[in-house]
């Protein structure tokens, strides 16, 4: 790899800094350094997000786990490596700490490294026949109700079968990388990332028999909003929003993948329980 992208957290005084260090020490090392055009560095060449897909070896993101969201979206289906130094807090996708950053960028380089192929999703907004927008998903799509105290009531289908139609605050539709997200919090499952399938949460059912439910990837999801006081939100990975009105739907499916990066060493399981604190140990 000799061709390396950097993006890092907007307006963040040290994820610039730290950019800046790593250019310079990727510099020294003979590497073409590309800068993501929307950030505001002096190192290395700015070129926009879509160039950078094009001309990158390999995208190193320097922030938390939004950040990386932010930046892989423009990236999918393009199969360039996303390496995640973690400068946020629980970092699920930015595996790396910043204080081994070197020692880890040095690793990839060298080849010592292995990658995971992450689906995401793609969902399609709907008005009386008219598509009103279009845009894909790392972790989910999230339907909530917004200013208005009252709940909200839709229907879900699956593959053309009703699944439910519930009142509720929302809904979370998560691909496996995102079941350790919102729809974590919400109380859906964890998903290995190996499985391909859509966790549905409903977040705060009026009905209580609601559950989350698990559903294979290669079926579409299909929303529709039958009652909402007020405009409702819909939300990719907490980064893209748009309003939704009462009749509206979303038609949600399997789209693109993107392509992170991890150590040989890195084990899944080790992750949870470091991150969400579960009890056990690592026998190695």
């Amino acid at each position: 790899m000799r061709s390396i992208g950097i993006s890092s957290k907007p307006n963040d005084s040290r994820a610039s800094e730290i950019a800046g260090e790593l250019a310079a020490w990727l510099l020294k090392r003979g590497c073409e350094v590309l800068c993501d055009v929307n950030q505001s560095a002096s190192f290395g060449e700015s070129v926009s997000i879509s160039e950078l897909a094009k001309r990158a070896e390999l995208l190193i993101v320097l922030g938390g786990d939004g950040t990386l969201l932010g930046a892989g979206r423009h990236l999918v289906g393009s199969d360039v490596p996303i390496l995640g130094i973690n400068l946020g807090r629980l970092g699920f996708l930015t595996e790396t700490p910043v204080g081994s950053m070197f020692d880890v960028v040095a690793e990839v380089l060298s080849g010592h490294y292995k990658t995971k192929h992450h689906f995401t999703l793609q969902a399609e907004s709907w008005r009386d026949g008219a598509l009103l927008k279009r845009g894909v998903a790392m972790n989910d799509v999230v339907l909530q109700r917004q200013a208005h105290p009252r709940p909200i009531e839709f229907e879900l289908y699956f593959r053309d079968q009703l699944m439910f139609r519930t009142r509720a605050d929302g809904l979370v539709v998560a691909t496996p990388a995102g079941s350790t997200a919102y729809a974590l919090s919400a109380g859906g499952p964890i998903v290995h990332p190996q499985v391909e399938a859509m966790s549905v949460v409903p977040l705060c059912p009026h009905t209580l028999s609601n559950r989350p439910v698990v559903v294979p990837a290669d079926g579409i999801l299909k929303l529709t909003l039958l009652d909402s006081p007020q405009p409702s939100s819909l939300s990719l990975d907490g980064q893209e929003h748009m309003n939704l009105l009462q009749g509206d739907s979303v038609n949600i499916k399997k789209a693109g993948s993107i392509c992170l990066i991890y150590l040989p060493e890195r084990h899944y399981f080790n992750t949870l329980r470091s991150k969400l604190h579960w009890a056990g140990h690592d026998d190695g």
